[in-house]
C-alpha cells in the first residue's frame, strides 16, 4: 500500500469549476475502495492556489489510475503547469529490545 499525493497550481477564478470536476473524479475512484481528500494551501500567490489530492492507503500503481482519470475528467484545462505526483510508504516498524 502507498499514499499518493498529487499537487498542482490553479487560478483562483477556476477553483469552483475545478473543485466540482476533481470531486466527481474522486467519487468515481472511491468505488474502487480508495478514499480521497482534496486540499489547498490557505493563501494564493499571484492569483494561483496550490491544490493537493491525497489518496491514502492506495494500491501500488494507483498513480497511473489517477493520472488516467484526471485526463478523462479534463482537469488539465483548469490547472496551471503540470500535475506532480509523489508516493510515500510507511516505514517498517523498528525492532525494539524486549522489556526488562
Amino acid at each position: 500500500m502507498i499514499d499518493l499525493y498529487v499537487y498542482y497550481k490553479v487560478r483562483t477564478e477556476d477553483g469552483a469549476a475545478l473543485a466540482a470536476r476533481v470531486r466527481a473524479m474522486q467519487a468515481q475512484l472511491a468505488h474502487g475502495g480508495t478514499a480521497a481528500q482534496l486540499k489547498c494551501r490557505p493563501d494564493a500567490r499571484d492569483g494561483l492556489q496550490t491544490w493537493m489530492e491525497v489518496y491514502p492507503g492506495a494500491a501500488d500503481g494507483f498513480d497511473s489510475v489517477v493520472s488516467a482519470a484526471a485526463c478523462a475528467a479534463g482537469l488539465d484545462a483548469y490547472t496551471q503547469g503540470p500535475r506532480r505526483s509523489e508516493i510515500f510508504m510507511d516505514l517498517p516498524p523498528m525492532d525494539l529490545p524486549p522489556c526488562a
